[in-house]
């Protein structure tokens, strides 16, 4: 396909390939840390590409976002701190945001070019970046959470990139260990897990990890994202006691919009493929 007339992101490892017919490039630059692009498609609106790989588009950002933040919001008892490890497009925090008991929100991203773009090209993800409980931090976020003080947040949601340059040290099981010692009680980290098709082992690594780390109670969901390899993604909450019972009548009741999730979604979210079962033994 012509290079000028459409954006390819190739995954050779799993022999596929995700691409988008392009109108224009929008903007491109090196960051301190990362290589991003923003294009103009024809049919999925706005896309950020960073170092190659599609990160998020204005058409289908819904899925990841209200899936990595409410069926984790709906499952803690009573959330009031909450921070978010990457998420640089500002998408996590907005959905956070909606919630009324959320009493406090930091968004820590090492690379702040991120979400200077994202308010300029994704202007409607980053509409509560001005909220009085929201705070915005630029900053290595593996360092933040490993000095924070113990009892420093109720759940940490790590909205990271794959597991290579600046996001690899957020898989790591040391990283988890940081978590749950600045967790609160009841406290939860949920973290994309990438795709249960092509990176089982990598979602089996990470729950192991996660298990080393003190988490004796895990659960990993599934949601629809035609914009990353397969098509099919997954996040993994990981809860320092019992995980809670789904708060099932607040999420029904919700005082505010989404747009993928409800009640119904987030129960069938933690159905888990046979495949899975059998390689986790659950």
């Amino acid at each position: 396909m012509n290079p000028s007339e459409w954006f390819t992101e190739q995954v050779p490892a799993a022999g596929t390939a995700f691409s988008l017919k392009i109108k224009q490039k929008l903007h491109e630059e090196q960051s301190e840390f990362q290589f991003l692009e923003i294009y103009e498609t024809e049919t999925f609106g706005n896309l950020m590409v960073i170092d190659g790989c599609t990160m998020v588009s204005t058409r289908d950002n819904f899925f990841y976002h209200e899936m990595m933040t409410h069926p984790v919001l709906y499952t803690h008892p009573n959330p009031k701190r909450v921070w978010i490890i990457g998420g640089g497009d500002c998408g996590a925090l907005k959905e956070v945001l909606k919630h009324d008991s959320i009493e406090q929100a930091i968004q820590i991203d090492i690379d702040e070019r991120v979400t200077r773009l994202s308010e300029i090209y994704f202007p409607e993800l980053c509409e509560a970046n001005n909220d009085p409980r929201a705070e915005l931090k630029f900053i290595d976020g593996i360092k933040w959470v490993k000095d924070a003080a113990p009892n420093s947040v109720d759940i940490i949601i790590v909205d990271s990139t794959d597991p290579i340059g600046p996001a690899e040290g957020l898989f790591s099981a040391q990283f988890y260990r940081d978590c749950f010692n600045c967790l609160s009680e009841d406290g939860m980290v949920v973290q994309q897990s990438e795709s249960a098709l092509l990176h089982l082992k990598l979602l089996g690594e990470m729950r192991d990890a996660m298990s080393s780390a003190g988490f004796s109670h895990l659960q990993t969901l599934f949601f629809p994202q035609c914009l990353y390899p397969s098509g099919w993604w997954s996040a993994t909450i990981a809860s320092k006691s019992a995980l809670a019972n789904f708060r099932e009548q607040d999420a029904n009741n919700k005082p505010f919009e989404t747009v993928f999730y409800n009640a119904d979604i987030h129960k069938a979210a933690f159905a888990q493929p046979e495949f899975v079962k059998k390689a986790f033994g659950l």
